[in-house]
């Protein structure tokens, strides 16, 4: 298992999942120094564009690009050096665009940061979404259930390129043992142990996530919905401190 980072709160992403700028704004202000990261979403993104992006450097803070690329490799890629040259410290794709897509991406984005002097980012595949259990994955077509699902993409993304991979905290371990320690395991579906599941099927608090094997942990509503948002994600950020200072190596 990787060693614990020197500041736990470089892994808490907070999901900017709000409708409009001044809304994202007033998250970011009241967060810096608090969060590594803002999870920049479709919803966000397709209302304010790239511009939103650089907001957030402009406040100080990074970006995890969560737009979940899925299409043929050559536009997947294209995206990616696009995400490469807005800055982003992190993007995903889905692993179910394919070997083709993940690792055409990989190549661009890694010429791109070697040609344009540029920071390369964790660029990571979407496993199986933290909404889906087994009926919905049979409705898919998909009868191998969701433990062998996310292990089988898993290894397909480490195989292809990917730094990491974005899966739900349930399934952390088996992705350590597939596919090794240096692979970033990204996680959202983590909420406080009081907290709404809201629409999270496959949930689980923070401590035990990272004792599970994650690396970064998304985390949303229980944050942004708190009353004190500050002092909620400054609590799960101890939360954190706690439990990557306990943590058992693999």
């Amino acid at each position: 298992m990787p060693p614990p980072p020197a500041d736990a709160a470089e892994r808490l992403i907070v999901a900017l999942d709000v409708d409009t700028v001044a809304a994202a704004d007033s998250l970011i202000d009241a967060l810096a120094g608090v969060v590594g990261m803002f999870k920049i979403g479709k919803q966000l993104f397709v209302h304010a564009g790239p511009d939103i992006v650089r907001r957030v450097h402009d406040r100080g803070g990074a970006v995890f690009l969560d737009l979940k690329f899925h299409d043929i490799p050559q536009t997947v890629a294209l995206a990616g050096v696009e995400a490469v040259r807005l800055g982003v410290r992190m993007f995903d794709v889905h692993a179910g665009g394919g070997a083709a897509m993940m690792r055409t991406t990989a190549e661009a984005v890694a010429a791109a940061c070697t040609n344009e002097a540029r920071p390369v980012p964790l660029v990571i595949a979407v496993t199986v979404l933290t909404s889906l259990e087994e009926a919905e994955l049979r409705e898919l077509g998909i009868s191998s259930g969701v433990p062998r699902q996310v292990e089988r993409l898993a290894r397909l993304a480490v195989s292809n390129g990917m730094a990491g991979v974005v899966a739900s905290p349930h399934e952390a371990r088996l992705i350590r043992r597939a596919c090794g320690e240096d692979f970033v395991i990204v996680t959202p579906g983590v909420r406080p142990a009081a907290s709404s599941w809201d629409d999270q099927k496959r949930v689980m608090t923070a401590a035990d996530a990272i004792h599970a094997g994650a690396d970064y942990l998304v985390v949303g509503r229980p944050i942004r919905d708190a009353p004190d948002p500050r002092g909620a994600a400054q609590a799960l950020a101890d939360e954190m401190a706690t439990a990557f200072a306990s943590r058992a190596p693999s």
